[in-house]
């Protein structure tokens, strides 16, 4: 029997759903750039080691009488160990007795926004994982604020030269009570909140992949971001569904001999910081 004219079938609404699916998580990634001050993401092959660096600077020369030589001051500039960027695959399945108790939307794509939501975390955790190798030290005040206050100075004095935006990043727990009393308007993205200009120092993040009683400061001039394209060849080859910026990708395939729909999903995204020399950490307890 033919079937009727203008019927919508699973083949017409399965990728519209994808590309939402994988819209939505670029639009999360792009919105933590922002937060970031990540103008643009850097294209790289899968496996790509990328390298970031310390500095360090030796004792300031002595000065000298009019007309001797002046001595040298070392600055060394030394690689720390590289990060790899990996291309990671995720991959779920549902059995058709799911689909048919629950409904194809429950079944396949809900559990698909439960996998992505996953993969953002996974991102995340990278990213605080590279904050995790700062050099740099700055004491714990015996306040939120002047421990936000010490990081926001050792910034200014490590980036002098330069036009730059502090971004911190904390535990919301140590700030909670703060939050509670002060006129403050937080926004969301990527699954944390955030204020800008906070108390006059710069960009705050409240991430619960920060460690409690530690905050971690850097310039946003200082953090990059890269990623491995799932448009090309590959995404031909796999019938990927990817939106124009390729960050992530995703298809569905049925397993006909489980009778079940695997989903499948391909990125490989990270943020880090280039210099870890200006990288912060503020040890110690951390009060509101």
């Amino acid at each position: 029997m033919a079937v009727i004219d203008n019927t919508i079938l699973t083949s017409d609404v399965a990728p519209a759903i994808s590309i939402d699916l994988v819209t939505n998580l670029s639009e999360n990634i792009r919105a933590l750039q922002e937060i970031l001050g990540i103008n643009d993401m850097i294209p790289m092959a899968a496996g790509t080691q990328i390298k970031t660096y310390t500095t360090t600077v030796g004792d300031l020369n002595k000065q000298t009488t009019e007309g001797d030589i002046i001595p040298l001051t070392k600055v060394t500039l030394a690689e720390a160990d590289p990060i790899v960027l990996n291309f990671d695959l995720y991959r779920k399945m549902v059995t058709a007795q799911d689909i048919q108790k629950v409904g194809r939307e429950r079944a396949i794509y809900d559990t698909d926004r439960a996998l992505i939501g996953k993969v953002r975390g996974a991102v995340k955790g990278m990213f605080y994982n590279s904050l995790a190798n700062a050099t740099g030290v700055t004491p714990a005040g015996d306040n939120f604020q002047k421990t936000l206050a010490n990081a926001w100075a050792a910034l200014h004095v490590f980036w002098e030269d330069y036009d730059v935006s502090p971004i911190h990043f904390v535990n919301p727990m140590d700030v909670a009570d703060y939050l509670g009393s002060a006129q403050i308007t937080t926004q969301n993205a990527f699954g944390f909140d955030y204020v800008e200009d906070f108390l006059g120092l710069g960009t705050v993040v409240f991430a619960a992949n920060v460690e409690q009683g530690t905050v971690y400061s850097t310039v946003k001039e200082n953090l990059r971001g890269a990623f491995v394209p799932t448009t090309g060849d590959l995404g031909q080859e796999f019938e990927l569904t990817a939106d124009e910026s390729g960050l992530v990708g995703i298809t569905h395939g049925r397993v006909l001999e489980r009778g079940s729909i695997e989903s499948m999903l391909m990125a490989g995204v990270m943020f880090f910081a280039e210099n870890y020399a200006g990288v912060f950490k503020a040890g110690g307890e951390v009060s509101a």
